[in-house]
């Protein structure tokens, strides 16, 4: 099996990788951009831009049906980079790689194939901190169904009740679909060992890696788990591309989702014969482009080094910290022991969109609601947070910055 290699520096040079992404070098209301929404979607490098451009220029084609030569190329670009996906996951098979629109797709794709086979009394487990894309296609089976969607409380920190989950599980969890990380909090979930105990009780686990994949090493194996998906804006490369990892046994038992072109082999008006792995599940013309960024993005963070990454987020994650927590009135809410580069806060009398505002007229992209997770809102008694978060290129300026901006809050708003 192959296996990707990693380079970085010995020091994590930023400025370099800000180099990199030609979009920093924007003025917003004229002032230095500092952009701190990178879990709502990362930057691209040029590296990415320019494989886009490439594809688009020299070698696009409609793939897997043409004989001609741009086709072909087309075609090798498309596979070559859902080799290049199967390798990062270290998947067993490229037959095991679903090219979607994201994870929001994915998760859909899981259960509108695997959830037919759900029955009245069966159990999805979900965690109180899912984003919607993992708690509303549940919802949807389980009233197609009959079967009981259930939810693991957390704590008042923002972790997981470890305990409320192992009373949770039983011979009638059938899956546990859990977030690798939590978008609205940053917290990281112990995947190992919410794994572990779903295979006690012979559940299937299906991971939301959407906001993990950029900032930590995930390998299916290692894991475990029978479901990955992941969405390709988070992890610095283009909208509109998404994986689906499943374990190559339960596709081949699974029905098709989508029909149409490519998913066949055969059609007539009595029978039509479907493809195999894993295009009986990519119907249509898909986002050829968008694969080819993919794979390029791909790239780019293993040449800086995942871990050298992580490190260097978590660094500006406690100076984000230490300088917010000496701002009168700030509160963050989420406080897990291990958490990424993600903290939401609230600031006392100012409304996260009325702050989001005043933030962006000093150069500050922050985002600003319910971030897709409203129970968490609920949660917490809040109607909406502000929400910093980093990626490979952000900086310990942007945090001044962002300590600055709120400094102008506090004046605007008196």
């Amino acid at each position: 099996m192959t296996v990707i290699s990693e380079t970085s520096s010995p020091v994590y040079d930023v400025s370099r990788v800000r180099a990199d992404f030609p979009i920093l070098a924007e003025r917003i209301h004229g002032k230095r951009l500092a952009f701190l929404d990178t879990a709502a979607s990362s930057q691209r490098p040029l590296s990415v831009i320019e494989a886009v451009n490439d594809y688009e220029r020299h070698h696009h084609a409609n793939i897997h049906r043409g004989v001609y030569q741009l086709s072909q190329r087309a075609t090798d670009r498309f596979e070559g980079s859902r080799e290049r996906v199967r390798e990062f996951l270290n998947a067993r098979s490229e037959r095991e790689i679903i090219f979607t629109r994201g994870t929001t797709e994915a998760i859909n794709l899981v259960a509108n194939t695997w959830g037919q086979s759900l029955k009245p009394g069966d159990e999805i487990l979900i965690t109180w901190m899912e984003h919607h894309a993992n708690i509303v296609p549940w919802q949807m089976l389980c009233e197609r169904t009959g079967a009981l969607l259930k939810v693991i409380p957390m704590t008042r920190r923002g972790e997981l009740d470890m305990d409320a989950f192992e009373q949770l599980l039983s011979p009638r969890t059938r899956l546990l679909a859990c977030t690798a990380v939590s978008n609205a909090l940053g917290t990281v979930l112990p995947l190992p060992t919410l794994i572990a105990a779903a295979r006690r009780h012979g559940a299937l686990v299906l991971v939301d890696a959407a906001q993990a994949v950029a900032h930590q090493r995930l390998d299916v194996q290692t894991l475990d788990c029978d479901f990955l998906a992941f969405s390709g804006h988070k992890l610095y490369g283009p909208t509109g591309i998404g994986v689906l990892y499943a374990r190559e046994a339960i596709l081949r038992t699974l029905p098709p989702w989508q029909g149409g072109g490519d998913m066949i082999l055969t059609v007539s008006f009595t029978k039509t014969t479907y493809n195999d792995l894993p295009y009986r599940f990519e119907a249509g013309t898909p986002n050829i482009s968008g694969a080819v960024g993919l794979a390029a993005a791909i790239d780019y963070l293993l040449t800086l080094g995942i871990e050298a990454v992580a490190h260097h987020e978590h660094q500006l994650l406690e100076h984000a910290t230490e300088r917010l927590q000496r701002i009168e009135g700030l509160t963050i809410i989420g406080e897990a022991a291990h958490k990424t580069g993600v903290i939401s806060f609230t600031l006392e009398d100012i409304h996260p969109h009325d702050l989001g505002t005043i933030l962006d007229s000093e150069g500050v992209a922050v985002r600003t609601g319910h971030h897709c997770a409203m129970p968490v809102m609920e949660f917490f008694d809040v109607p909406a947070t502000a929400r910093a978060s980093f990626g490979c290129y952000s900086c310990n300026e942007d945090i001044d910055q962002l300590i600055g901006a709120l400094g102008r809050a506090r004046e605007v708003f008196g």
